[in-house]
């Protein structure tokens, strides 16, 4: 059985698009359900997401599903020990990495940012999902959190470095020039 913890809902600053997501209790852990709605430089994009997470808030499992660019999109991330596969096909290159980030959402950020301790810093490894492709490759990250509500994130590999706003379920507030939270 399902308990809702939080809702919200971003709008993107960047392009046309929204995102809604729901954070569950879900059998000893978690579970983010959203449904993001956005134009890129493919088109229109239509998806659904659920994200399994266990007690420590690292990633068991997601699902993507939807439309993107015109063609239907049907995705299985599954990870077993830091092992993983998508739709059943081992991802050697992501061997060690504790949770997924979608390039599409703020919402997955929320694993490591609710792992984060209240003052101080956090690195860890995701397994980055980018479209159109889908592409699929490791995304070592730090989040510091400086004061408060505010951390200070950088992605290795991209050489991005931001100042994201969180709100007290772990969930980004603003994320600048990308998404930002309706209230």
């Amino acid at each position: 059985m399902t308990e809702t913890i939080a809702t919200i809902r971003w709008r993107a600053l960047d392009r046309d698009g929204e995102d809604k997501c729901r954070l569950a209790h879900l059998d000893g852990g978690y579970m983010l359900v959203g449904h993001a709605r956005f134009r890129d430089g493919a088109g229109w994009a239509a998806l659904d997401y659920v994200v399994r997470i266990g007690a420590d808030w690292r990633t068991l499992s997601a699902d993507v599903t939807g439309t993107h660019g015109g063609g239907d999109l049907a995705l299985r991330l599954i990870n077993d020990d830091g092992d993983w596969t998508l739709n059943g096909d081992p991802q050697p290159d992501l061997v060690g990495c504790e949770d997924v980030d979608f390039a599409f959402t703020p919402a997955t950020n929320l694993m490591p940012l609710r792992r984060l301790p209240d003052v101080g810093r956090l690195t860890t490894r995701s397994a980055w999902l980018r479209l159109p492709g889908p592409a699929l490759s490791p995304l070592d990250q730090s989040y510091i959190r400086e004061r408060g509500n505010l951390v200070a994130y950088s992605a290795e590999q991209t050489g991005f470095a931001t100042q994201l706003a969180v709100d007290a379920t772990g969930f980004v507030t603003t994320y600048p020039g990308l998404w930002e939270a309706d209230v």
